[in-house]
């Protein structure tokens, strides 16, 4: 995979350039914010007078009704919800977009899923940066950036790779490195990442893990202190240097312990189950199950986060937080 920097691309790809994001989330505040200051001309499309609409206009962006926006615009991102984004793209967006214009995803489900068909007189392209969208904007702030992917879907103009590196720097991305790869491959493991590791596995490990120590007659709090919050410590010092930085940095104890031990945790029943998942994002089953959630209101996903609310973990999690938060 060929890694792109700041030198392999030329933000003159956006002289005379509009740019409208459309969403203004996570992703899309700290896209349109990031570029902005770079010097791109960015509106951002929302439906008028809503939260987000005062937020972007208070952020100092232009911001514009769906449809307008996407009218003036020679690039148009689509950051919002997988959910939503259907029904955005088939009301407001389809009906105005122009001829040679680039339509952009940050995230690949609706290219892989077909729940977005594009025109065959557009480029169709994907920026992906590997991060939640207020670290993006904070690591920018720093004068740095996150990694990110690319992927180019349909080249029309010709211009198709340029215009997604170009994106990419004026987040900030190329400031820390940009591969190429196709919205397949991005899909399918951003999705098994999120279900298997570190939405769904991580989370559930926490979770039993904390069931263990309290059904074991130890205090929650001290659970709590064990199995969650020392967690993001240990993510940390892996992100940083990898599993050698981090048996380096814990006491030998731990390390003899955690490699003796772990896999009597995640077990190859474990393996198995990951590749069931896989497949079944790889085959549309999830993807079936997941579009169906959509026309159900998510009253589903609904009922599971109010579940989660109730998690001893997560009352205890609350309570300790709020013990230790800086007083201004």
């Amino acid at each position: 995979m060929q890694l792109y920097h700041d030198n392999d691309v030329d933000l003159k790809i956006f002289d005379g350039k509009k740019i409208a994001v459309l969403g203004y989330g996570a992703q899309g505040r700290a896209q349109a914010l990031c570029f902005h200051d770079s010097g791109m001309d960015v509106t951002v499309g929302l439906r008028k007078d809503g939260a987000s609409w005062n937020k972007a206009k208070e952020d100092g962006l232009k911001v514009a009704e769906f449809a307008d926006a996407v009218k003036d615009a020679d690039v148009v991102l689509m950051l919002l919800p997988d959910e939503v984004q259907p029904k955005v793209y088939k009301q407001f967006v389809e009906p105005n977009i122009k001829k040679g214009a680039a339509l952009e995803f940050a995230h690949g489900f609706a290219i892989t899923f077909k729940t977005i068909v594009p025109p065959k007189d557009v480029d169709v392209i994907m920026m992906a940066p590997k991060a939640p969208g207020d670290m993006e904007r904070l690591v920018f702030l720093e004068g740095f950036g996150v990694p990110a992917l690319i992927s180019i879907y349909q080249d029309v103009t010709g211009n198709a790779k340029q215009i997604a590196l170009g994106l990419a720097k004026g987040l900030g991305a190329t400031r820390a490195g940009v591969f190429e790869t196709s919205f397949d491959n991005e899909t399918y493991t951003d999705l098994f990442g999120e279900q298997a590791v570190l939405c769904g596995g991580q989370t559930e490990l926490i979770k039993r893990g904390f069931e263990t120590l309290v059904e074991g007659g130890y205090p929650p709090e001290m659970a709590y202190f064990e199995v969650l919050h020392e967690t993001k410590l240990i993510v940390d010092l892996i992100n940083k240097g990898g599993f050698e930085l981090m048996w380096h940095v814990v006491s030998n104890t731990a390390e003899y312990g955690g490699l003796t031990r772990r896999e009597r945790v995640v077990t190859e029943q474990s393996k198995q189950e990951m590749k069931k998942i896989l497949q079944e994002i790889e085959d549309g089953t999830f993807k079936n199950q997941w579009t169906s959630e959509w026309d159900q209101d998510l009253v589903n996903l609904k009922r599971m986060e109010e579940d989660e609310k109730k998690l001893q973990l997560e009352i205890t999690g609350k309570e300790i937080r709020a013990l230790f938060q800086r007083k201004n």
